[in-house]
């Protein structure tokens, strides 16, 4: 152990002090003044390197340190004295703030790795800049603050994207309780369609909710119910309600918000919800009124793809997809959100070119399911990212069945394919796709091939659990895919030597952070001096969410949910929970934000961002992001006891 040496203090013009605290965080959000009350105090250390500038549990904490030049590292040391690195802080990083705040001692040993200067800032000035300023402990009392985090994801939107509206905010402010027109309009099921269809006349509304005897609602009756399952079929007007009434109704809360609305209505391709409150039904809202309050929404792309009749119209209407997305990211959408909205829309692309296809080559010899794997999987797609998707069938009885099947749905994956390719989703270039015979198997086939990668795992079996596990259902028999969901969910069960192969695996990408936290870039080729926020910021992030959820048997297969479902389990810490989630939504929103720039101005998509091009702000954050991906991987160094 290094001792500290003695200090060599010098008093220095306020003027520099004052123009290093303009330009870092979180100082540069404090007012004149305060500022100049913190820069007249201050004097310049020198810390050798090597040297202990705080002791855990020891030192009292007489200033705060801003490292004006120079690094550290900040690590804690058990009884035994074994040492746990926490982090490394270099030019504008702050120790000892957590400390004062908190009237403690250093709460971790910080040790010079080089040569380092630290303005030295009067711990009185900052506790009472803290008490007036509550911007101050916010920001050091939480590493991932609402707040900063709100400010970045502001900055986002104002300064990377040039505004093409008044970005109201309308879809993520109104309730849909504030868009209810109307009394709840009911009828009784007994009442037969033609009764209930000149109701509907008279009070000029496209839908009718069904009560029983009670008075309790069952259902809902829409104006395109009356066309569909009465007129086309010939059914008598006499009819009861209840049985062409959609049942059970679709609700959603009152206090939601109008996405929310938007969004279950595009899911379950429906255009009513009531509205529901304390248990009871106060209004019903329509598609129509959502596409009234926002204008350019969603839900008018929705109706398009449903619409198309042919392959060139999904191809041309795909393209449309940036254009409905764009306002709702200048409206505050979060990246959570608008990457749901992607999902719905390129799952209803998928099911119109899907259906065309049955429709020209004739229905399957067995039932099949067309299965999505990587962000298509996890339900994280951004703009046109590449496919990666698969093809299970039901088993068939015999040898016949087999080679019919084999010969069909050859056809089917690769015209398929081809067809996503228009719609401008590249091909896989590791050819993960269903028009590859080693991804296109029967179900006892898909058995096979999860039991021997979770029995025997090694490197290659590995990587397929890393890309296939993520699966999903996404068009045909969706209870084949469920069905594998089911045994691998059961087969994995124990298999602690799997999981620890997959949690070594983690390991493979490690943040783009050097010791003194300088952003580590790529440092040739076509994205010379920008950083890779898919293999080295959101990967780590979408490994451990696997691994994790994989574990302890959930079968969620969104990163998001599945952070929230090992932590609501108790199986990882909240506060990692809490990190975990706020570091990646900020990384998510920047490629979006990123990717959709870049189309805007004529270039493909991609995942290089550089750093030179963010605001002080965004690096901030961008850099706390990536520290949590040492969070989680001491995490996994602990629960699976790896020596890495």
């Amino acid at each position: 152990m290094f001792a500290k040496k003695a200090p060599s203090i010098h008093t220095l013009d306020s003027g520099v002090v004052l123009d290093f605290l303009r330009r870092t965080l979180p100082f540069n959000e404090l007012p004149q003044q305060a500022l100049e009350d913190l820069a007249k105090d201050a004097v310049l250390d020198f810390f050798t390197k090597g040297s202990i500038i705080l002791t855990q549990g020891v030192s009292d904490i007489s200033h705060i340190h801003l490292i004006q030049k120079g690094g550290v590292k900040l690590y804690l040391q058990d009884e035994s004295g074994e040492i746990t690195l926490k982090d490394f802080r270099g030019e504008g990083g702050v120790f000892g703030a957590l400390g004062a705040i908190r009237g403690a001692k250093a709460s971790m040993t910080v040790e010079a790795v080089e040569d380092t200067f630290c303005f030295l800032l009067n711990k009185q000035t900052f506790l009472e800049l803290v008490q007036n300023d509550p911007r101050l402990a916010q920001y050091y009392l939480k590493s991932f603050s609402e707040n900063y985090i709100h400010k970045s994801f502001s900055e986002l939107r104002r300064q990377r994207l040039t505004p093409k509206g008044e970005g109201s905010l309308i879809l993520f402010s109104v309730q849909v309780a504030d868009m209810i027109k109307r009394d709840v309009e009911a009828t009784p099921g007994t009442y037969s369609v033609q009764k209930a269809a000149e109701y509907m006349a008279r009070l000029r509304i496209g839908s009718l909710l069904v009560e029983d005897a009670k008075g309790v609602v069952r259902g809902i009756i829409t104006d395109k119910d009356l066309r569909s399952k009465v007129v086309a079929k010939g059914l008598e007007y006499k009819t009861p309600v209840r049985e062409i009434m959609t049942s059970p109704v679709r609700t959603i809360p009152a206090d939601a918000v109008c996405f929310d609305a938007l969004l279950a209505m595009m899911t379950h391709q429906i255009h009513h919800l009531a509205v529901e409150d304390g248990g009871k039904i106060i209004g019903v809202i329509t598609s129509h009124d959502i596409m009234v309050l926002q204008g350019q929404s969603p839900l008018y792309l929705f109706r398009e793809i449903l619409a198309q009749r042919s392959f060139e119209g999904v191809h041309e209407v795909s393209r449309q997809v940036p254009q409905v997305v764009r306002p709702l990211i200048e409206e505050g959408g979060k990246a959570n959100n608008i990457t749901r909205v992607i999902t719905v829309l390129n799952d209803l692309i998928l099911d119109r070119l899907l259906t065309l296809l049955q429709e020209q080559l004739g229905p399957p010899p067995v039932p099949f399911c067309w299965m999505l794997m990587g962000s298509e999987g996890r339900k994280e797609q951004t703009f046109r990212t590449d496919q990666d998707n698969a093809l299970i069938y039901a088993d068939p009885r015999d040898d016949q069945e087999a080679e019919r099947a084999e010969t069909y749905f050859a056809k089917f994956a690769e015209e398929a394919i081809e067809h996503l390719v228009l719609c401008g989703f590249p091909r896989c270039q590791g050819d993960i796709m269903a028009s590859n015979p080693t991804w296109r198997l029967p179900y006892s086939g898909w058995r096979a091939n999860f039991d021997r990668w979770v029995t025997v795992p090694e490197p290659q079996e590995v990587l397929h659990s890393t890309i296939f596990f993520d699966f999903r259902p996404g068009y045909g028999d969706k209870t084949l895919a469920e069905k594998l969901r089911d045994h691998l969910t059961k087969t994995l069960h124990g298999k602690e030597l799997f999981f620890r192969h997959l949690a070594q695996d983690c390991f493979t990408s490690r943040p783009p952070l050097s010791f003194f936290r300088n952003f580590i870039v790529e440092r040739d080729g076509e994205h010379r001096n920008r950083l890779d926020l898919k293999a080295r910021g959101l990967v780590p992030f979408w490994d451990f969410a696997r691994l994790m959820a994989l574990r302890h048997g959930s079968q969620e297969t969104n990163t998001l949910r599945r952070l929230q479902a090992v932590a609501d389990g108790g199986h990882i810490p909240m506060e990692l929970y809490r990190k975990a989630r706020e570091a990646y939504e900020f990384l998510m929103q920047l490629r979006l934000v990123h990717q959709l720039k870049l189309m805007e101005g004529g270039s493909i998509p991609n995942n290089y961002v550089n750093p030179a091009e963010l605001s002080d702000l965004e690096k901030q954050t961008l850099k706390g992001a990536f520290s949590v991906i040492s969070n989680l991987q001491n995490f996994l160094k602990s629960a699976f006891m790896l020596n890495v």
